[in-house]
């Protein structure tokens, strides 16, 4: 049974059996060329533990002399994830790093009390292919007005873990009785599956919210087939177990819930409306740490 069918009742308690939540069906926008899909937040379903924002961005094919050019712009509260397919993205932040994210890397920016950084394209001398995951994961209010900081993890540095028909990379937190060596604050687990047909995956036990993105490809849970690129949120208790219908690549990712709400304004998060408001003053009157390098920067909305 397709998720296709989701207008028909029956298809509905499919989806009980395999103790799915909701299939969020992502929003496409287009910027400059690349389509960005966004996943979380969604109206179905605001966050799976501390993730609270979820960006599918490609595959798009960038000609020579093209690329992404995202302004430097703030962020408060929160901490930012890139993680790549295919393409590179260069990293600059107001801290002074400059890096360039690949594939299989993890980039952890947390933007604690406040940071400034740009995204971009590095070499555009040859037409390449840019694909992959942008995540925020909110702060436990203790740790929301932390020092930023930066780190980046090289492909290499990161656990894998090779089955017959199943590879996962463990990019966040525990999972597979692995540990990503990135710091976080709070307990949770993100991890890139890639599935060979008729490969099967349980997701770890342990956390109160978990979730699966087909990235491509398509997966079955019980009589429910969801194909990319589409989210799965399991339901609290559920045990659920992954069949790839065909060849697929699948982000995991899940957490405890943090305490509180978590409030989300253009690119800031926090518990505190108050200190959202603060923010909006002072990136407008220029208090954010600017960019060493950079001479642009992107306005704040009206």
């Amino acid at each position: 049974m397709s998720i296709r069918e989701a207008a028909d009742p029956i298809c509905h308690e499919a989806r009980e059996a395999a103790g799915i939540a909701t299939i969020i069906e992502p929003r496409a926008r287009d910027i400059g060329g690349l389509t960005v899909r966004r996943i979380l937040p969604s109206a179905a379903h605001r966050r799976v533990g501390p993730f609270v924002f979820f960006d599918h961005m490609g595959p798009a094919d960038l000609a020579i002399g093209k690329g992404i050019d995202v302004r430097p712009h703030p962020h408060i509260n929160l901490a930012t994830v890139t993680y790549l397919f295919e393409g590179e993205i260069v990293h600059r932040d107001s801290l002074g790093f400059e890096q360039a994210i690949r594939p299989g890397a993890v980039n952890w920016m947390t933007a604690g009390r406040g940071i400034t950084h740009s995204e971009r394209s590095g070499d555009r001398t040859s037409a390449r292919r840019l694909h992959g995951i942008q995540l925020w994961v909110a702060l436990p209010t203790e740790d929301e007005e932390t020092d930023p900081s930066f780190t980046h993890h090289p492909a290499e540095t990161l656990p894998e873990i090779v089955d017959e028909r199943v590879t996962v990379r463990v990019l966040l937190g525990s999972a597979f009785d692995a540990e990503s060596p990135v710091k976080t604050f709070s307990p949770m687990f993100y991890a890139d599956a890639r599935l060979l047909p008729g490969g099967t995956l349980a997701l770890p036990s342990g956390y109160e919210e978990r979730a699966v993105h087909v990235v491509d490809g398509a997966v079955r849970c019980a009589d429910v087939v969801v194909e990319a690129p589409r989210m799965i949120v399991f339901a609290k208790g559920a045990n659920p177990t992954i069949e790839a219908e065909r060849e697929s690549r699948l982000m995991l990712l899940g957490g405890d819930p943090l305490e509180g709400e978590r409030h989300i304004w253009w690119n800031f998060v926090s518990s505190s409306k108050a200190r959202i408001e603060q923010a909006k003053r002072d990136y407008k009157e220029g208090r954010f740490a600017p960019v060493p390098g950079e001479d642009e920067f992107i306005p704040l909305p009206e």
